[in-house]
């Protein structure tokens, strides 16, 4: 592999505000040997004025999506890689943005760990102004699903983008979001998890984002972790994988028991 092209695929929905820094990033990195898609979801702000100005930059206008968040961002992604031609594949999201040596560190790691298909990195939570530093440990992963690293934070090498489309592209589970359905199928398809402990993608949070409408212990978060057991449990079954229902499904059963 050594020195291989790679894709940056972007899903954008009305972050007009943050694209500029997000494509800055990529314009600056340290490794040059890549390409930019962009993915487009029909946004209503200015949002193609912006990236248009980036002229290496290829564009994607979706003129059609679903009321649905979590498959329309799918749907971006798997558009993007269409018109691809990276032998490593970048996700990220438009209000996120990469750290200037990023790419570098990720190719130099699947280089390093030829039999890595999959690889996720710690992020920089910022919120505002404030920048907050994230570490997992590696032995999280012995639980029912390990630490969930958002999207943004995971390359995957291209012969397996396919595979892992077919394996989590479900059309159920709405609020089951593309990183969840990596983490899992990492874990229990792949059964590997590797991890460069390394700060490198800045993770934005702001109040309006998806994250900030599942605020922890919210009903809406208890909600969204019953589904996350639901689809786990599905996952599992059609593929003859042993599921066994935890202390942890059965708080998150009960307790919407008495939700609206």
């Amino acid at each position: 592999m050594n020195n291989p092209k790679v894709s940056i695929l972007i899903a954008n929905y009305n972050n007009s505000k943050f694209i500029e820094e997000c494509i800055n990033s990529l314009r600056n990195q340290t490794y040059k040997n890549i390409e930019i898609i962009f993915f487009d979801d029909f946004s209503k702000d200015n949002s193609i004025d912006i990236i248009k100005k980036f002229t290496e930059v290829k564009v994607i206008q979706n003129t059609k999506k679903t009321e649905i968040g979590s498959f329309n961002q799918i749907n971006a992604y798997e558009e993007a890689f269409k018109v691809s031609g990276g032998e490593i594949i970048f996700f990220l999201d438009s209000d996120d943005y990469f750290h200037e040596d990023k790419i570098e560190e990720i190719v130099k790691y699947f280089n390093y760990n030829k039999e890595a298909k999959i690889v996720f990195n710690y992020p920089l939570i910022k919120n505002n102004e404030k920048i907050t530093t994230v570490k997992k440990k590696k032995k999280i992963f012995n639980k029912l699903w390990p630490f969930i690293y958002s999207q943004s934070c995971i390359s995957i090498k291209r012969e397996n983008f396919k595979h892992l489309l077919e394996a989590t592209n479900t059309k159920s589970y709405p609020d089951i979001w593309f990183d969840f359905r990596i983490i899992i199928y990492s874990k229990y398809i792949l059964k590997e998890l590797y991890i460069l402990e390394k700060n490198l993608t800045y993770y934005r949070q702001v109040d309006g984002n998806i994250s900030s409408q599942f605020k922890y212990l919210s009903n809406r978060w208890w909600k969204r972790r019953l589904q996350a057991h639901e689809y786990l449990k599905n996952f599992l079954n059609i593929r003859s994988i042993k599921y066994k229902n935890n202390l942890d499904y059965f708080i998150t059963k009960i307790y919407n028991l008495f939700i609206k």
